[in-house]
């Protein structure tokens, strides 16, 4: 357990030195949700007066909807990473090394998980400074970051399966973006879960991406229920369990038949 861990790190390391190497790269992934946080904040501005809002600036509901939103894009382009090594032959470099097998994917998990609690953090400072305000303290940031993390691996758990399988950039975008927008837009992470059409609503109890924005936004109420928010967590942290285990059958797949 102690080396599986030790080259874990070490693998996300090498992960968060390729980001450092890559400045511009580096800028959009820790800009990027500040855009978003700014633009969508601005343009939806007004929507907040429609009844089932409650009494909340657009700026701060949208702030844990924007930490969910970046935390599923940049981890639906983990398994980018490994086509790049099978491309360049870095992976069979690792096959023939003492690495531990699980480590390498589970290097990529912990990689998008450092990233998400850096740009979450991000998103917390310019809604802050924008006029947000949560009562909840940092006991409500502490969920909103382990809701957004379980949720990045969750996606980068899904990317790096699929890039084991598929093996290609085109079939890794093309399934990423076939569940990105659905699952984004079928969810409240954008408008109040009262304002959403009944079926829309019905979807999002199964929908991942929901299942963190719900918690996100409860835990930073003044008096959160803490059974749904407890209840909504467990959920994402069995859902990235499965996709966890998914990704290592996926690597012993691609093992099988390199």
């Amino acid at each position: 357990m102690t080396t599986v861990v030790t080259h874990s790190s070490h693998l996300a390391v090498r992960n968060l030195r390729i980001l450092y190497r890559q400045p511009v790269y580096l800028a959009f992934t820790l800009v990027q949700p500040m855009v978003w946080l700014l633009l969508f904040s601005q343009l939806f501005e007004r929507v907040v007066e429609l009844p089932g809002f409650g009494d909340v600036s657009y700026v701060a509901y949208l702030a844990p909807g924007v930490i969910v939103m970046t935390a599923m894009m940049n981890a639906g382009w983990a398994g980018t990473s490994l086509v790049d090594d099978m491309d360049r032959g870095v992976m069979d470099r690792y096959l023939a090394s003492p690495v531990r097998r699980v480590a390498i994917v589970n290097g990529i998990l912990a990689y998008q998980a450092a990233v998400t609690v850096v740009q979450s953090l991000i998103v917390f400072g310019v809604a802050l400074a924008m006029g947000a305000r949560y009562e909840a303290g940092a006991v409500g940031i502490v969920v909103v970051l382990a809701a957004a993390v379980l949720l990045a691996v969750i996606f980068a758990a899904l990317s790096c399966a699929a890039a084991l399988l598929m093996r290609t950039q085109d079939a890794l975008i093309g399934i990423f973006q076939f569940l990105a927008f659905p699952l984004l837009f079928l969810s409240s992470t954008l408008m109040a879960s009262a304002l959403l059409p009944d079926w829309i609503g019905s979807a999002a109890k199964f929908n991942p991406v929901d299942w963190a924005v719900v918690a996100s936004r409860e835990a930073l109420l003044s008096s959160p229920d803490w059974g749904l928010v407890g209840g909504r967590v467990a959920l994402l942290a069995a859902l990235a369990i499965v996709m966890t285990g998914l990704s290592a059958r996926a690597f012993r797949a691609y093992q099988r038949s390199v």
